[in-house]
């Protein structure tokens, strides 16, 4: 009996110790047809500090996996744990919570509020979360500002999106994304948007940024020299991983 339950104490202090763990994770949904499994038994886990690109043709279940990782979505079974904390334990509110406190996005279609400037963008996580925690005595202002002079737009901050280009868009995502010093970076398709050079530039930041940060990247891109980029690669294929 002990020896059986030594690998299943292994596991599960590989999951608490892990930047992210997945175990027998699957998603399915209900159609007229039929239930459609989009991920079926999908289990990895990634260590602190680590870059991993989650590559697959189109309908592979990518997009589908990244919003399960980051408690977006629910999985139907399976389990999830994100810096220690077992996203299946908590409700809406719970996973928020912890999305604010240690993640960072990057989307292919920039998510920026129009109606707020490059510098107020860059604020809005540090708003949210300043409700809940103490701050290390910089104002808002200054932490925006600092990071928006290090993705090359101190001189854009009181820009609205419309006035900026695809590329510097970006770059404001990317400065919002790491404002908040999170310990994961969730990157979704982070040059889909963007010409071949401006692409570019924005991966070599972004490389350059999550090293200088050491945080944990999850990068999901169909962009095989960008996946080439990262330490390690996992391939889905029709909602199963078969590349680790």
């Amino acid at each position: 009996m002990a020896d059986s339950a030594a690998p299943q104490a292994a596991s599960r202090n590989a999951l608490a110790v892990s930047a992210l763990a997945v175990e027998g994770l699957s998603k399915r949904v209900p159609l007229p047809s039929g239930e459609l499994t989009i991920l079926e038994g999908v289990g990895f886990s990634i260590a602190q500090g680590d870059s991993v690109a989650i590559v697959g043709a189109s309908g592979s279940g990518k997009s589908t996996l990244l919003s399960l990782l980051a408690g977006l979505d629910v999985p139907s079974s399976g389990t999830v744990v994100l810096d220690g904390q077992p996203m299946s334990t908590l409700d809406e509110d719970g996973r928020a919570r912890v999305r604010s406190d240690k993640v960072g996005f990057v989307f292919q279609s920039f998510q920026l509020l129009p109606s707020l400037t490059a510098q107020e963008n860059v604020m809005l996580p540090l708003e949210l979360r300043v409700l809940r925690q103490a701050q290390d005595g910089r104002s808002i202002e200054s932490r925006a500002t600092d990071i928006l002079g290090k993705v090359g737009l101190g001189e854009r901050l009181g820009h609205y999106p419309r006035q900026l280009s695809g590329g510097e868009q970006q770059r404001v995502a990317l400065a919002r994304a790491f404002v908040t010093q999170p310990s994961l970076l969730f990157a979704d398709e982070p040059t889909g948007n963007l010409d071949t050079h401006t692409g570019q530039a924005i991966i070599e930041l972004l490389f350059a940024m999550n090293a200088d940060a050491g945080t944990t990247l999850v990068l999901v891109t169909h962009d095989e020299h960008l996946a080439s980029r990262c330490g390690r690669v996992l391939r889905l294929d029709s909602g199963r991983l078969v590349d680790a």
